[in-house]
């Protein structure tokens, strides 16, 4: 006979994380201009639909673990060797098992906040303790102050470039600079997941970088520019030795046939997709020019997103937008401000006819 029921108890770190919050996706009521995410707002070109239908022909069939053909197009564009890329499921799954492989218990990681809401979350997953480092006052990473924090615990820093969600890039000087001080025994990650749109010609640039240091990680995705969200497949470049534990951890199978072979396509048409990127650039310039003239102190845009610092204002802001006859969806991070994606120009029109002024 069973004793006293308890149930099990989860790990007190897992139990005392907070919530990853997505973008609001909508409920009953007229369909809504969604803003909310930083997805591509167009779908995919006809190649890559094309891949997609041949990638799912056989779904009985597991994908290739290795992901052999991406990581070989990967490399080859990078001009590095197959070793040197890991790919995974979008490249939080691929931070993630960075975090795995190089911090535990005790350990610290440090990154500037607010950026990507799925550091913190990740870290205490990995069992590591997060290092927040406020941003400066022009919302751009404090790379200063993100050294000042370092201890004998750090093991890993990030860097996000261009930073979501607030938009400014971090400078080719400054992470120079930075590097230079940071201790070699430190992994520093650069996350570029919205590299693609970035236009700040000072900004530094992980492929122009990635073979000077050797605790260098560089982060990128399909996500974003290339518009396969949906799909998860990101991917890690670096020295392989780095990268070999990594690959350890990896969730077996985690990239799909389907995303493998879409990833792949959208390669090939590197060049017709980022004619698509070119007009978000565009509709960003018109987008934040509008955010600056309704009253609103922005940063500069670098990503496919603009940031609005609303702070007490945040909530009359969302609740504006989402008050409409054809509802806008935006992010909304309670006291800080709003994070609004670039849409289609129509999307746009309507968010700029629409913006409130700070009161």
């Amino acid at each position: 006979m069973l004793g006293v029921m308890t149930a099990p108890s989860p790990r007190p770190e897992v139990a005392a994380l907070p919530a990853y919050v997505p973008g609001a996706r909508g409920a009953d009521g007229p369909a809504p201009i969604k803003l909310s995410s930083n997805e591509s707002p167009y779908g995919p070109l006809p190649s890559v639909a094309a891949a997609l239908a041949a990638g799912g022909a056989e779904p009985n069939r597991y994908p290739d673990m290795a992901a052999s053909a991406l990581h070989a197009e990967l490399a080859s564009r990078a001009g590095v060797a197959p070793d040197a890329v890991v790919a995974g499921a979008g490249s939080v799954a691929v931070l993630a098992h960075i975090l795995q492989a190089y911090t535990g218990t005790g350990d610290e990681v440090v990154f500037a906040w607010r950026s990507f809401e799925a550091y913190p979350i990740l870290t205490a997953i990995a069992g590591a303790t997060a290092v927040r480092v406020p941003l400066d006052a022009s919302a751009r990473h404090d790379l200063g102050a993100m050294l000042a924090a370092i201890t004998d615990r750090t093991k890993v820093m990030l860097v996000c470039s261009p930073n979501n969600p607030t938009g400014p890039a971090v400078h080719a000087d400054e992470f120079a600079a930075f590097m230079a001080q940071v201790p070699a025994t430190v992994l520093v990650v650069l996350d570029e997941a919205y590299g693609e749109y970035s236009r700040d010609p000072l900004a530094v640039r992980g492929a122009d970088v990635l073979g000077s240091y050797p605790n260098l990680l560089v982060l990128r995705t399909f996500s974003k520019a290339y518009g396969l969200a949906g799909l998860r497949v990101g991917y890690a470049l670096g020295r392989a030795e780095l990268l070999a534990p990594v690959r350890a951890v990896v969730t077996p199978f985690s990239v799909t046939e389907v995303a493998q072979s879409a990833a792949i396509a959208s390669l090939e048409a590197v060049d017709e997709l980022l004619e698509r990127v070119e007009v978000t650039v565009h509709e960003r310039a018109r987008v934040l020019a509008a955010v600056r003239a309704a009253g609103w102190e922005a940063p500069d845009a670098d990503g496919n997103f603009v940031w609005i610092p609303a702070g007490d204002q945040t909530a009359d802001v969302v609740a504006a937008l989402g008050a409409l006859a054809t509802p806008i969806l935006v992010r909304p991070f309670a006291g800080e401000g709003v994070r609004i994606t670039i849409g289609t120009s129509d999307d746009n029109d309507a968010l700029i006819a629409a913006l409130p002024s700070p009161r």
